[in-house]
């Protein structure tokens, strides 16, 4: 009995987990919405500037954060490893800087609602009024 409790509650947190989605957000100055390509350009250096001209802040989770995982699987269709060659590269040759790191999607959120132009990706639950939708992978 008390294996089937467990494994029912299980099986309710996992569906939960599941049914979150990442978002890809940005500053509320910059109020323009991102079609997947826009979004991909920004996240692998190709694009420096926003659709309305503002120039772009670039934030990531921490390798290894399920999110960013999920959010790269959708806008870029890389894996952790893959962004960290592409990214090394691009440093390497003085092409681009590499994006900030958080540690968390609090703190992602809170760089992204401090700094105009910044862009980052959370879980649509933890979106409030500090933070716009760009795009819903």
């Amino acid at each position: 009995m008390i294996k089937r409790i467990l494994l029912a509650a299980s099986l309710a947190v996992i569906t939960q987990v599941s049914s979150a989605a990442v978002v890809m957000i940005g500053n509320p100055a910059t109020a323009d919405q991102l079609s997947k390509d826009q979004a991909e350009a920004i996240y692998l250096a190709k694009s420096k500037k926003l659709p309305g001209g503002m120039s772009v802040t670039v934030n990531e989770l921490a390798a290894g954060n399920p999110l960013r995982t999920e959010f790269h699987q959708k806008v870029t269709g890389k894996s952790d490893a893959q962004l960290k060659s592409y990214w090394s590269r691009l440093v390497f040759t003085g092409k681009a800087s590499a994006p900030s790191e958080h540690s968390s999607a609090v703190a992602m959120k809170a760089a992204v609602a401090a700094t105009p132009g910044a862009v980052g990706y959370i879980d649509e639950a933890d979106v409030d009024g500090s933070v716009v939708v760009l795009l819903k992978p």
